[in-house]
């Protein structure tokens, strides 16, 4: 059988955690900064746990993770 293959787009987006959950990176942080405020744009730095009404979609795109 060939392998199955991942999706490369949400190979870019998503990591997969131990416990089977993504982690992914926080929206709104590319560009129109200046409007911004500096506690809205530190709070969006770093990692978050994808919701889990996803869980199942992401199982689908990336089979290997």
């Amino acid at each position: 059988m060939p392998k199955m293959k991942s999706k490369s787009g949400a190979a870019k987006r998503f990591r997969a955690l131990g416990s089977g959950k993504f982690k992914r990176t926080h929206a709104f942080l590319r560009h129109i900064l200046t409007k911004k405020t500096t506690k809205r744009k530190r709070q969006l730095r770093g990692m978050a746990v994808a919701d889990a009404s996803n869980q199942k979609a992401m199982r689908k795109m990336l089979p290997y993770a």
